[in-house]
């Protein structure tokens, strides 16, 4: 079964490098073993970074135990919902790739609030009235 974005569409790559996904598979790919739902693909800024070290949720440092090389602005990387949700209501969320955040985010956040930071406007603007 294909994965859907929160568009509709197939679930599209989120980043290569550096290699994202709960999975590690370039996607934001979710399934049972994913507590923390990486569903969001989000383009990480400074602001972002920092908020996410205040609520103690280092991105900017490596773990290479986790296959996890550390963030850097501009790099995308699949966020939890939850500490994405955190970002917006604290005012410094990062923006979002649509086409590449898995529809089950949709049930923590509206299609119009993910909409307000998107990145990627799809050609048929039709698909964002839904």
């Amino acid at each position: 079964m294909t994965e859907r974005n929160v568009l509709g569409g197939a679930l599209e790559p989120c980043g290569f490098d550096p290699m994202t996904g709960f999975y590690r598979d370039g996607c934001c790919n979710t399934g049972p073993e994913d507590l923390g739902s990486h569903t969001i693909c989000a383009v990480v800024t400074a602001d972002f970074l920092d908020h996410q070290r205040s609520i103690g949720n280092d991105l900017g440092t490596p773990m290479p135990m986790y296959h996890f090389p550390g963030l850097n602005p501009g790099d995308r990387w699949c966020v939890t919902a939850r500490n994405w949700v955190r970002a917006h209501l604290d005012g410094c969320a990062a923006p979002v790739v649509l086409a590449s955040t898995h529809e089950s985010v949709l049930d923590l956040v509206p299609l119009e609030v993910l909409q307000q930071y998107a990145v990627d406007v799809p050609g048929d603007l039709s698909a964002l009235d839904d």
